[in-house]
């Protein structure tokens, strides 16, 4: 289990990410655009440098759902393989099945 201060930072920073999304998406697009003036897109640089660094997709951590565990994690099925080698013993996992030969 990971420690719950790690989990609840990592659960703070996808709220932010939703939060400022639509703002971030906006001034990445006048960046991006070749028609935009120079000046433009200076102001756009400052205003992305202003919001909070937590508000950046790429912070976000893959986490397992059950543990919190951020090695070894299955994005398919947002897993640990710990979790999922446990769950799958247990056939909770629809599809899996421990093999044997």
């Amino acid at each position: 289990m990971a420690k719950l201060c790690q989990i609840n930072r990592n659960k703070k920073r996808e709220k932010m990410v939703a939060k400022y999304a639509n703002k971030r998406a906006a001034l990445k697009a006048v960046i991006a655009d070749k028609n935009s003036s120079a000046e433009e897109v200076f102001e756009a640089n400052l205003k992305l440098a202003k919001l909070p660094r937590n508000s950046s997709k790429v912070r976000v951590h893959n986490r397992c759902e059950l543990t919190g565990r951020s090695h070894g994690f299955y994005r398919k099925l947002k897993l640990s393989r710990i979790q999922l080698r446990k769950l799958s013993n247990e056939a909770q996992v629809p599809g899996m099945k421990k093999s044997s030969w």
